[in-house]
């Protein structure tokens, strides 16, 4: 069995521990890797199909926050070929050992990295692949490491374009000269020092990583990795840019979450089923969709279970969820097994998984501009309540009519989208 890229032995590393706290209440009650995408996918679903049409084979899943339901999703790495007699995905949760018995959660994503640098020398890779598990895109990595074989790169930084210059103080900022090299590297500064940036995902010299890191922890907290790890791969001369082209989505933020998925929408995103890369995920038969005489369908995704009688427009449906008749649901997002019942209005908002929303309720504001509003998991929303825009409701909650200002807050605001 093949397990090398370039003559190389490659070991992917997907970071899938972070809290997510900024796309709460979607991450209150389960990890960001595991929260939906457009109903059928799950986040961390991108990051292992383009491992595995790309030929990689050796892949972690570094975990720590509710790793529970993650697990779950991930069934031993089934559903992408990855769980194999020798290789395939493991799953690396929070541990203890005999220098840190009480054990420790990471602080930061060069800290995850650290933390399991002993592991990574037992392994002994020649290139070691870190990425994200909760950006959208699709991305053949064998080529980024071929590439980053060929210069001889310490790192090989995947980059790309945003669209609005002022959102990259969000992410690494990279500049770069005509040939690739690396040249300056700003994390989140407070001044842009352009459109280009890091989109999380970096290929490392295993062995310059591995011992960066170790040398880096002696001199204190690590962090995250733009931080100290970065800046120091820079500072050799030999850290180079590999630029992505084509869609990406850090959808670190409730606005970036909504927008992807009016992307994806409106046709701006990617094809998710062709025959020779898929995007993969776990996920069970289900009956088909039932659509009622009395529904009304728009431009919009409506996933296998769901049954749908009521006004469905510019809107994603995930599964098992049910839009009665009557109901009116826009530019929203339903997430698998929520009710919207019969003269309920959403607009501009998600309704999180299991989720009701009864009989005449309001949820979201009413113009195309108005700000997003979240019902979180299995919350309810009473007949006749008002949930307005910009407001969230934490999940097991029940929001009832005059009372609405018990149970609902304002969202964090946050406009910074990737890609």
């Amino acid at each position: 069995m093949n397990r090398r890229i370039a003559g190389k032995t490659v070991l992917a590393i997907v970071l899938a521990g972070g809290k997510g706290s900024r796309l709460a209440p979607l991450t209150t009650e389960r990890a960001k890797p595991a929260v939906p995408f457009l109903g059928t996918y799950r986040l961390i679903d991108f990051s292992l199909s383009n491992l595995v049409h790309s030929g990689v084979q050796d892949v972690w899943v570094i975990e720590q926050y509710l790793p529970h339901g993650l697990n779950d999703h991930l069934s031993g790495g089934r559903p992408w070929d990855l769980d194999r007699t020798r290789g395939g995905l493991v799953v690396m949760p929070p541990f203890s050992s005999p220098e840190n018995e009480d054990g420790e959660f990471a602080q930061g994503n060069a800290h995850a990295l650290a933390q399991h640098v002993r592991l990574m020398r037992e392994f002994a890779p020649d290139v070691v692949l870190v990425m994200s598990a909760d950006h959208i895109y699709k991305l053949d990595y064998s080529e980024v490491i071929r590439e980053h074989v060929r210069r001889e790169a310490s790192v090989t930084m995947v980059t790309t374009d945003l669209p609005d210059e002022a959102q990259a103080t969000r992410f690494g900022n990279v500049r770069a000269n005509g040939e690739g090299k690396v040249t300056e590297f700003a994390y989140k500064p407070d001044e842009p020092l352009g459109r280009t940036v890091t989109a999380e995902v970096f290929v490392y010299d295993a062995a310059i990583l591995m011992d960066t890191l170790e040398e880096l922890e002696k001199q204190g907290e690590l962090g995250d990795y733009g931080e100290e790890l970065l800046p120091a791969l820079v500072a050799r001369g030999d850290a180079h840019a590999y630029p992505l082209e084509g869609y990406w989505m850090d959808v670190g933020t409730l606005d970036a979450y909504m927008q992807t998925h009016q992307d994806f929408l409106n046709g701006h995103g990617f094809e998710l089923d062709t025959p020779d890369w898929p995007f993969i995920t776990s996920s069970i038969a289900r009956p088909p969709t039932r659509i009622h005489g009395s529904a009304r369908l728009d431009h919009s995704y409506v996933c296998g279970g769901a049954v749908i009688a009521g006004e469905v427009i510019g809107s994603v449906v995930g599964p098992n969820a049910v839009v009665e008749e009557g109901a009116s649901v826009r530019n929203s997002i339903v997430q698998p097994g929520a009710v919207v019942k019969a003269g309920a209005r959403v607009s501009r908002a998600i309704v999180d998984q299991g989720a009701v929303v009864e009989a005449d309720a309001v949820v979201g504001g009413q113009s195309a501009n108005s700000r997003l509003s979240v019902i979180g998991a299995h919350s309810v929303v009473e007949s006749g309540a008002k949930v307005g825009p910009g407001l969230i409701v934490e999940p097991r909650q029940t929001v009832r009519a005059g009372q609405e200002e018990k149970t609902t807050q304002p969202a964090e605001r946050d406009d910074k989208a990737g890609k």
